[in-house]
């Protein structure tokens, strides 16, 4: 380890106990002031329950510090060497904040068995905090670019192996300041001439095999030189976000995982699929009830259409829900209309205007309305509200083995796909989204796809 990282590592620690003790004392002193940080208006009283800055600082502010670094060397705060982007830290930091927050009005409720000296108090001090270190981490960050710029703390880098470093690899170690990637070797004779002009720091492998002499005597090398030595695992050379290292006993193992959404991902998206599908289920019952009764005037029952569509992980059958757009004997005259289909890249069946879609059918393909009955698909767990589109069994039995990835998560009204350009896209670019929301999957996403759904069902390029 570099000893510029080494040292901005440890500076965490007293930045941050420097930011937790600033923004308790500005928060005292503001209470006590009875500022309440809105411009030309009064709302505190007179703070009664303060006690004197000595007792509020030894009895509070101190142990508070403790418990703000230990929080956050639990969540991983002070790793020396981190992988994680600013964006985590910075949210791991606010989480941080807010756990403080809660262990603070916990230790008074049930072991001090009192209120805290004062809420507004409270509130100022997690929220100076949370910025405080934000600013004070935000000043290491800059400090460790500028030294970088300037040579210090980069690491020298080569790579090795009868195989070129892949174009992602390659770009990422001549780019990123933290790297100063010195050219590809194809064996060992190569590394020896350069192992001490300049000193090399890591080793990265293209074609590693246990079996191989060379792969051998390469580990052996860079660990008796104190070399760091990696490697590419050619398996997973296209998923990389998706691998995990676990232990198999005492053995490291590494492990694909192929979407975000296991364990508590699952759990946090249904969760937000049953609250989310309730309420917009609730608010549009009227607009529902209007809509059978358009369609019951235009073309008579039944009101809906039970489509058979693939389910998740490939291999359930769904029944999902539609308002009935088409005459009722659309599926009769299906095969008669094939040779119509636009979609000749792919195996999906699509007709533009479409004989058999009646006039009410029309306004409500507009606007996507013949959608909305697959909140109850949603409810009952047989769709999500955001995910791959799905599709019939004829189509399905068509796809590729790559294209059947996007089975790996519950199908959805909405997707990453059907923002991006709804049905003007080729199949091969819808399967491309679908597999970039699998495999990157997080609940900023589904928020963002939902917001973008809203635009894109406005948007009449690309309506069926």
């Amino acid at each position: 380890m570099k000893r510029s990282e080494l040292l901005l590592g440890l500076l965490r620690l007293p930045v941050d106990a420097l930011a937790v003790m600033a923004s308790l004392l500005l928060a005292y002193r503001l209470r006590e002031a009875q500022v309440d940080l809105i411009p030309g208006v009064q709302l505190l009283e007179p703070a009664t329950t303060l006690p004197t800055l000595g007792v509020y600082t030894d009895s509070f502010v101190i142990p508070s510090i403790g418990a703000f670094l230990l929080l956050a060397a639990v969540l991983g705060l002070y790793a020396l060497r981190s992988t994680r982007s600013a964006w985590h830290e910075m949210g791991s930091i606010v989480i941080t904040a807010l756990l403080w927050l809660v262990l603070v009005v916990a230790w008074f409720f049930f072991v001090q068995k009192q209120l805290f000296y004062s809420r507004i108090l409270l509130f100022h001090a997690v929220f100076f905090l949370a910025v405080f270190s934000i600013v004070g981490r935000t000043t290491l960050v800059l400090l460790q670019r500028s030294l970088l710029r300037l040579g210090i703390g980069v690491r020298i880098v080569v790579s090795v192996g009868q195989h070129p470093i892949t174009p992602l690899a390659r770009h990422t170690l001549e780019h990123d300041a933290r790297y100063r990637y010195v050219g590809h070797l194809q064996d060992l004779a190569g590394i020896r001439r350069l192992a001490h002009t300049p000193v090399i720091d890591l080793v990265l492998q293209t074609d590693p095999d246990p079996d191989s002499e060379q792969t051998v005597s390469l580990i052996d090398f860079c660990r008796s030189r104190h070399i760091g030595y990696g490697f590419f695992p050619p398996v997973f050379s296209d998923v990389p976000h998706q691998l995990r290292i676990e232990r198999l006993g005492m053995l490291p193992m590494m492990r694909f995982q192929p979407t975000p959404l296991d364990g508590w991902g699952r759990i946090v998206k249904r969760g937000g699929d049953v609250a989310g599908g309730g309420v917009l289920l609730i608010l549009l019952l009227p607009l529902l009830l209007l809509i059978a009764l358009c369609i019951v005037i235009d073309s008579g029952w039944p009101v809906l259409f039970v489509s058979q569509r693939v389910g998740d992980f490939g291999k359930r059958r769904i029944p999902m829900l539609k308002f009935r757009s088409m005459v009722c004997d659309a599926e009769a005259r299906k095969n008669e209309l094939q040779h119509l289909s636009h979609r000749s890249d792919g195996p999906l069946f699509k007709v533009r205007c479409d004989p058999r879609v009646t006039r009410c059918g029309r306004i409500l393909r507009r606007w996507s309305l013949d959608e909305l009955p697959q909140l109850i698909n949603v409810i009952a767990g047989q769709m999500s509200l955001v995910g791959p589109r799905p599709h019939l069994p004829a189509e399905v039995e068509h796809y590729t083995h790559v294209q059947r990835r996007v089975f790996a998560v519950r199908p959805g009204m909405t997707g990453l796909a059907q923002v991006m350009g709804r049905s003007t896209l080729p199949f091969g670019e819808e399967v491309k989204y679908d597999l970039q929301y699998v495999e990157e999957w997080s609940p900023l996403l589904d928020l963002w796809i939902l917001w973008r759904t809203m635009f894109a069902v406005l948007k009449k390029d690309g309506a069926e």
